[in-house]
């Protein structure tokens, strides 16, 4: 597998290797020893899947405290743009984002470590989406960023009449009055 850094700490690209003939293909998706020598020492404790429609933009997602996740993300089937921001006090890279195109056919994964919030925007007709967690989801911990904050100014590679959104992010805060309790 290859590791791509982002330029955001902590926040890497995964490319697996995969072979592929005339039957199809195969490739590790997790691999402990591999990923630990990659320094991605986290120990996964739930997987994740969320099936979604062309347009749905889910996001910006984060737990505080002792209840924040690492994720290890990808897709299964269809295209997402798939976004990361850094909420980390004193990171270099404070309040910037990440994003790239997670499909089925690029096989790429993002690893997002604790301190950053999570969202993606689906390209496809529809998209299988799945993420391993570090932590178990806390609802009381639960925070948002409105995806579509002027401040982040973030690209989600759709015409933003064209997306579905839930009330609950839609009316999340912005970056700026945004609940984080995160250092580098």
């Amino acid at each position: 597998m290859k590791i791509i850094e982002t330029g955001l700490p902590g926040l890497v690209v995964i490319e697996p290797r995969v072979f592929e003939d005339d039957r199809g293909y195969f490739f590790e998706t997790y691999q402990l020893q591999r990923y630990t020598e990659a320094d991605i020492n986290t120990i996964f404790i739930q997987d994740n899947e969320s099936k979604s429609v062309k347009g749905v933009v889910r996001g910006l997602h984060y737990q505080l405290g002792e209840a924040a996740q690492a994720k290890l993300v990808r897709v299964v089937q269809g295209s997402v743009f798939d976004v990361a921001v850094d909420l980390r006090k004193g990171s270099p890279t404070f309040g910037k984002w990440f994003g790239l195109e997670l499909s089925e056919n690029n096989k790429k994964q993002l690893f997002v470590p604790r301190g950053f919030a999570h969202g993606f925007s689906v390209l496809s007709e529809t998209a299988i989406f799945t993420y391993k967690c570090d932590n178990a989801y806390d609802k009381s911990a639960e925070r948002s960023i409105n995806p579509f904050d002027s401040q982040l100014a973030i690209d989600w590679m759709i015409d933003k009449s064209q997306t579905i959104v839930s009330e609950k992010d839609m009316i999340a805060p912005s970056f700026d009055e945004a609940e984080m309790n995160f250092n580098f």
